[in-house]
């Protein structure tokens, strides 16, 4: 439903960096989290929600793919 990368960001990386350390200090591994591309789900009609066993899905080009299946909330135990 969503697909973007960092060249569609209004502000680059560059400028993002500079601004957060302005901040606070940033540590190597330490991330920027940037919002959400077009597409909300919310904005469809009718509006599209994550539901179990849907997967969200991050990658860092050098580094990997992030993956996340989404489960119910039942299915979470803490202890």
């Amino acid at each position: 439903m969503q697909n973007s990368s960092v060249d569609q960001l209004i502000m680059d990386i560059p400028f993002l960096v500079s601004y957060f350390s302005r901040q606070t200090v940033l540590n190597p591994g330490d991330i920027i989290s940037t919002g959400t591309p077009a597409g909300v789900g919310h904005r469809r009609d009718p509006p599209v929600y994550l539901k179990p066993g849907d997967v969200l899905e991050m990658e860092i080009t050098g580094i990997g793919i992030l993956r996340n299946t989404i489960i119910d909330e039942t299915e979470v135990h803490l202890y």
